[in-house]
């Protein structure tokens, strides 16, 4: 297909981002020679560009306005979301031709039906396939980034998530942190600005000095590579753990409210999701009461297992 510029829509987090990579790099391949731009928060401009599939972000956080589109488009492609909001922005800009799942409130009716159950990766992976762009669902790798990790072999817990619901209790990431430092593990702990009080609470409770805490102080290129550089990652259902699939970094994973069939890392045996198998409201405010079925000795059970298989 002949296409001189396109814009990807993928207005959302880090996650969805790295979700996306199958699909966005199966466009690049149909389309070599068109300018992509994608547009997806500043934030992730560096890790977009390490995709090798796009040739520029344009800054869109949500459906608050259209893309900025810089001059005409050709192809625009929706991986934002099933629609009509995001459906209706991109078809604002006139592009030749829509990418997107059929919608009648958009209207849309060019694409395939939108399966709310289905995996992030394989959903996205499907549209573009169902345009002619194959798509290969295990295409997650990113380059490891040419920036210093702050603590190269560590063990990176990290306690945050972007809703209540997400979020497993301080005290017992606290207790995997102090388990696994007894083993003789260095620990840090990260978080964003705005999850440095838990992160230094997570970090006192475990008896972490307070270099291990890193929270609020890594920007998200060292943030990549200190996840590139781990030993182990420990984390709920974020953009962390999706970072460390990326790098194929050891990981345990904390589910629930929303299922690992949705958003979990590929079957490899570097990767442990522990899940209570209950479903929740994402969204919630009050921790998914089956995460809090997951027992801090289960979490650092699993850590011992995949550290264990690490070293042999």
């Amino acid at each position: 297909m002949t296409a001189g510029r396109v814009l990807v829509l993928r207005a959302l987090g880090l996650g969805d981002l790295l979700t996306a990579v199958p699909a966005l790099r199966a466009l690049r391949r149909g389309m070599p020679d068109a300018r992509i731009a994608l547009a997806a928060p500043a934030g992730l401009a560096a890790l977009a560009r390490a995709t090798g599939a796009v040739d520029g972000v344009l800054p869109a956080d949500g459906l608050d306005a259209p893309p900025p589109a810089a001059g005409p488009v050709d192809v625009a492609v929706n991986l934002h979301g099933s629609g009509p909001e995001s459906h209706r922005l991109l078809a604002a800009l006139s592009p030749d031709r829509l990418l997107a799942f059929a919608c009648p409130g958009a209207p849309h009716s060019g694409g395939p039906a939108w399966d709310p159950g289905e995996h992030e990766v394989a959903r996205w992976c499907r549209l573009v396939a169902s345009c002619g762009f194959p798509a290969d669902p295990g295409d997650l790798d990113l380059p490891v980034p040419a920036a210093a990790p702050p603590a190269p072999g560590a063990v990176v817990v990290h306690p945050g998530a972007a809703s209540p619901a997400r979020r497993w209790p301080a005290e017992r990431f606290a207790a995997v942190a102090a388990a696994l430092r007894s083993r003789g593990e260095r620990v840090v702990v990260t978080g964003g600005p705005g999850e440095t009080s838990l992160a230094r609470r997570v970090a006192d409770l475990a008896g972490l000095d307070a270099a291990a805490d890193l929270s609020g102080r890594t920007s998200l290129p060292e943030l990549a590579a200190l996840v590139a550089a781990a030993r182990l990652v420990v984390c709920g259902d974020t953009g962390v753990a999706h970072l460390a699939t990326a790098f194929r970094t050891p990981s345990v994973l904390l589910f629930g409210p929303t299922p690992p069939g949705r958003w979990g890392p590929p079957a490899r045996a570097e990767h442990r999701v522990l899940w209570a198998g209950r479903h929740g409201d994402p969204h919630g405010r009050e921790p998914c009461p089956g995460l809090l079925e997951i027992s801090a000795d289960e979490a650092v059970e699993a850590a011992g297992a995949v550290l264990t298989a690490k070293n042999r």
